[in-house]
């Protein structure tokens, strides 16, 4: 197993999709799989990317002080020079926040966090900007990291983009305190297309070519940390799966999909749906990897599927002495668009209570080579039985009761789309 806890080493540094260093860990992947005895392929697609140029927050009134931030990429400019606003509070970002107040385009305000029907009301009150609050109390630079993010495609569905920040919990909590009114805000930014990739490989089916399970984990990385744990982990399990049923073809076709840009909004997997239409109606199961190998546990089966799924899970695990809690529902991971095409799927994980992502603390040490074969070969088993199914053991689309569950999931994008669809 030594050679997968080394491609986890090799793969572990900042890979954020869209970068170069991305393209470096997709051809460390490609290596690895012709070391097998296989043949792989990149898949370019392109994603939303930005360069930060020039960004500063301070308070001028009725005190000074620099304030350490962060923008949100994509969220476009501030004039030349920068602009004073005055700040507001939103304890909810609710309409109930903005009772009595028609118009915010001289003001900056300040969310607890930020989903799509917040952003919409700062669009209705015509916002000149947004702060969202991270961390505790205790975080700052020394000891942690703004997650840098961009307003994703369905923030974009809207015809105003508002300029967008991140501030620490400690400085947001002393702003209301001292009672800052005038935030001097500062944004320059550059957007562009960039390029990312999935890496591809196929096993072909010897009896059921024409039926497909695909097999998916994310090989990119947010821009802090190592991104051992999220998601070198997956990569490197799929890829020990992958040599495996080389040397052991299944009765079905497998396709491998070493995801990018996962983190920027699980782009690669809706690129390949969209890329391959035809492919995607073969497919009849997917098994997802997202955070495996850690020492300490617990391990986790996401079922996106009905009662049958479940209860195959559970009893496959009972048969292997496996504990693990089965968790019902849509995966945020790159099961999800596959689902959302009506495909079942299983997702995989462990450790979620020992590691952390999306962190300067997603290193290593938490992880250890025994583990990761423990996890792979586990799935290995598990899509055995299902690839050399005679008769698949369980139904190959979603019932009403999930469908709903997805489309949840996806819901807000579809549905402010199509409201911007009908006004053009």
């Amino acid at each position: 197993m030594s050679q997968y806890f080394d491609l986890v080493k090799k793969i572990s540094f900042l890979r954020n999709g869209g970068t170069d260093d991305e393209l470096r860990a997709a051809n460390i992947l490609l290596e690895e799989i012709e070391k097998g005895g296989g043949k792989g392929e990149l898949m370019d697609f392109q994603i939303p990317y930005f360069n930060l140029e020039k960004y500063s927050m301070k308070v001028v009134a009725p005190y000074e002080k620099e304030i350490e931030t962060l923008p949100y990429g994509r969220s476009g400019c501030l004039p030349e020079g920068g602009v004073d606003l005055k700040l507001y509070y939103a304890e909810r970002g609710v309409a109930e926040d903005y009772v009595g107040i028609d118009d915010l385009s001289d003001t900056v305000v300040l969310l607890n966090e930020l989903h799509l029907d917040m952003y919409r009301l700062l669009c209705e009150k015509n916002a000149a900007a947004f702060m969202v609050i991270q961390g505790k109390w205790w975080n700052n630079s020394e000891n942690s990291d703004f997650l840098q993010r961009h307003l994703r495609e369905e923030y974009e569905t809207f015809p105003k983009k508002i300029p967008g920040f991140y501030i620490w919990a400690k400085d947001a909590t002393e702003l209301i305190r001292n009672k800052a009114e005038v935030i001097h805000l500062e944004l320059r930014e550059t957007e562009y297309d960039a390029t990312s990739r999935n890496v591809l490989a196929t096993i072909p089916g010897t009896r059921f070519p024409e039926e497909s399970i695909v097999i998916t984990a994310h090989y990119d990385s947010v821009l802090v940390g190592s991104g051992a744990w999220d998601n070198a982990t997956g990569s490197a399990a799929i890829m020990y799966i992958y040599h495996h049923f080389l040397k052991n073809p299944p009765l079905r076709t497998l396709r491998f999909i070493w995801c990018g840009a996962e983190e920027q909004g699980l782009l690669g997997s809706k690129a390949y749906i969209e890329k391959y239409p035809e492919i995607v109606k073969q497919i009849k199961f997917c098994f997802n990897f997202d955070m495996c190998g850690t020492v300490l546990g617990p391990n986790s089966v996401f079922v996106t599927g009905g009662d049958d799924l479940k209860h195959y899970a559970e009893q496959y695990c009972g048969e292997v002495g496996m504990r693990a809690a089965i968790h019902v529902g849509v995966h945020s991971s790159d099961s999800a668009p596959f689902a959302d095409k009506g495909i079942p799927s299983l997702g995989l994980s462990r450790g979620t209570r020992t590691a952390e992502i999306h962190t300067r603390n997603d290193q290593m040490f938490p992880l250890s080579a025994e583990q990761l074969e423990k996890d792979s070969e586990f799935a290995y088993n598990f899509i055995s039985k299902m690839a050399n199914a005679v008769r698949l053991p369980v139904a190959t689309s979603l019932d009403d009761k999930m469908k709903a569950e997805v489309d949840k999931y996806f819901a807000k994008d579809k549905i402010y789309k199509k409201e911007d669809e009908e006004k053009k």
